[in-house]
């Protein structure tokens, strides 16, 4: 098997809490089924289709623009899919994951080179770029509202290896959604899950990079947008 020589992460559920963690909660206070909310909010996650919420993370779409249509996707099921009031429930908990930071420093400091894969949202990125020290992190950013392409679409992990200049063997890819996992292994890409509480993810990611890379790479800072 090939050493692994990069690594590709996910944003929100890896450094941070999911959203979707947030829709057990709000459903309870709905009254409402959390997957049938969720299809509602951010549609059918495992695909890229033309629900306002893909239009979003692709930046086809102000959140503003978004947010109008998923409530009145929800209006017509009788069911207040506002995704404002999904993200107020994440909003003021646990901040970035320390132990998945301090891994991420220390796989740059070894030479293995560095992507963040995320699907994002122009208007959000004021602040996520705080929780995390991106610059120390990661070589480069795919944003999916920069690029216009958002995980699973191959072109966006294609993308990220051509940046890495890595073969899809020598990569792994770390992902809280196992769809988007998926996507990356047609491609080669060996992936990880990670989990709430993200122990399990940190000791297997130990483990699958003990040898260290086969070479090491010069680090690019600050991290290079796409």
């Amino acid at each position: 098997m090939d050493r692994i020589q990069a690594v590709l992460f996910d944003f929100g559920g890896v450094f941070t809490p999911s959203p979707f963690s947030a829709l057990d909660v709000l459903g309870e206070q709905l009254g409402a089924d959390p997957q049938h909310l969720m299809r509602l909010v951010f549609g059918p996650y495992d695909a890229d289709t033309d629900h306002p919420w893909h239009r979003l993370e692709r930046g086809e779409l102000s959140f503003l623009e978004a947010r109008e249509a998923i409530l009145a996707l929800g209006q017509a099921e009788g069911v207040d899919a506002d995704p404002i009031k999904l993200f107020s429930l994440i909003g003021g908990g646990e901040g970035a994951r320390e132990a998945m930071v301090a891994r991420t420093k220390a796989l740059r400091a070894r030479g293995f080179g560095t992507a963040l894969v995320t699907n994002n949202v122009r208007e959000f990125r004021t602040r996520w770029v705080t929780l995390v020290p991106v610059d120390e992190l990661f070589q480069h950013l795919l944003d999916s509202s920069e690029l216009g392409i958002r995980k699973p679409d191959p072109r966006i992990f294609h993308l990220a290896l051509e940046r890495l200049g890595v073969a899809p063997e020598e990569a792994l890819f770390l992902d809280d959604f196992p769809a988007n996992l998926e996507a990356a292994e047609r491609l080669g890409i060996r992936s990880l899950l990670v989990e709430p509480d993200g122990a399990a993810a940190l000791a297997e990611l130990d483990a699958l990079v003990a040898a260290g890379p086969a070479h090491a790479r010069v680090a690019a800072s600050p991290a290079q947008r796409l």
